[in-house]
Parts: C-alpha cells; sequence; structure tokens
C-alpha cells in the first residue's frame, strides 16, 4: 500500500504545531488568553496600555468602553470614527461571552448575566487570583497599576497571564 508522503507530512506539521500551542498553554496553567490580532486594536490601545485580549472581558465590557472613549480612566482616549468601529466590531466580536473560546469561561464564570465591568480588575475571578498580592506589591514602581498585567506576567503580550 503506498501512502503518499506531502499528505503525511502535512498532517505531521499541523500536529507538530497543534501540540506546542497546546503544551505552550498547559504549561502556562491554562491562564491563555489570545492577544490582539487586529492591527488597528493592537496600534491604538497598545500605543497606551497592554492591549488587552478582548476575550478577557464581556462584549457589553468592550462597547460601554467604547462608547465613552473621551473619559477612558481619566484620559482622552477618542479615535477616528472608522478606528472606532474597527476596534469595536473586532473587541466585541471576540469578547469572553461571544468569541466561544474556552480560554474565558474561567474569567467570567462568576460574572452576573448582563454585567458591564469597566475594568478587568473587577472581576470576580481576577479579585480572587491576585487576593494575596499585598498594597505594597501594587504601589511598586515597576507595577505602578492593576491593569499592568505586564509587570508580574511576563507572557503577557502572547497571552499568557500565569505567574512568571
Amino acid at each position: 500500500m503506498n501512502i503518499p508522503v506531502r499528505p503525511l507530512v502535512s498532517a505531521s506539521l499541523i500536529l507538530a504545531v497543534s501540540a506546542f500551542v497546546l503544551a505552550g498553554a498547559v504549561a502556562d496553567g491554562g491562564h491563555y488568553f489570545p492577544p490582539v490580532a487586529d492591527k488597528t486594536t493592537a496600534d491604538e490601545c497598545g500605543s497606551c496600555h497592554l492591549a488587552f485580549p478582548p476575550s478577557m472581558l464581556p462584549a457589553a465590557s468592550w462597547r460601554k468602553l467604547m462608547g465613552q472613549l473621551d473619559q477612558h480612566f481619566g484620559d482622552d482616549a477618542s479615535v477616528d470614527a472608522a478606528s472606532a468601529d474597527i476596534i469595536t466590531r473586532y473587541l466585541t466580536a471576540n469578547a469572553g461571552d461571544s468569541s466561544g473560546l474556552r480560554f474565558s469561561g474561567k474569567l467570567l464564570r462568576d460574572l452576573a448575566p448582563g454585567a458591564a465591568p469597566l475594568r478587568i480588575t473587577d472581576l470576580p475571578r481576577w479579585k480572587r487570583e491576585h487576593r494575596k498580592i499585598r498594597a505594597a506589591e501594587w504601589a511598586d514602581p515597576k507595577v505602578k497599576s492593576k491593569a499592568n498585567c505586564a509587570a508580574c506576567h511576563e507572557g503577557a503580550a502572547r497571552g499568557y497571564f500565569d505567574d512568571d
């Protein structure tokens, strides 16, 4: 029986890449949230802070945040209408309650139906997972804010949020 080599090589390559990706998520404890893949969103949001993975919040939160960019946590983060539309569509399509991704389920599990928190740090699961962090650690000049995930999670920009 002759088995074509090309499909076997392709299948092997796909399997190897899948295993590598899954191994990374498992090795990092499963706290993986696919990072922002849209260029407009990454450029606009990432120009001031980590462009947070959209699956970390429900769609209602992203709509609310995008609807008040002129008052974005004390700053005016307004963007032109075309960019706002692109970003809003991307964030809501990939939100934790829209995307069907298994990764967001844990983070949003304890959130009341219809809730639209504006901060990831307000999520019950986030609070539980960070409860042992002392105030002095949050005040460290290298951290500055609870929203500065990358200060403690080296892999945050790649979507990994376990302790590093």
